[in-house]
């Protein structure tokens, strides 16, 4: 059984960035990588770790089901509260 090599909808990801008028190297600070990185994860050269695949969704205050492609509706969940 092969693993589904698209993780992310990539146009998704640069769709919101565009949308907002940011730039790869503006996300890609957000992320803690560089913008050879997050161009490479945006295009889908890389694979994104699940920890900025969860940034990108509280950025973009959207679901991960959205940015993975499991939903068209961008809403997110209720989110936990996150403990100090």
């Amino acid at each position: 059984m092969s693993m589904r090599m698209e993780i992310l909808k990539y146009g998704r990801i640069r769709d919101l960035r565009n949308d907002r008028g940011l730039t790869q190297k503006q996300v890609a600070k957000l992320l803690n990588v560089s913008q050879n990185t997050y161009s490479q994860y945006e295009i889908g050269i890389s694979r994104f770790p699940l920890d900025a695949v969860v940034r990108l969704a509280e950025y973009y205050n959207v679901s991960i089901d959205y940015l993975v492609g499991l939903t068209d509706e961008t809403a997110p969940y209720p989110r936990k509260r996150r403990q100090p």
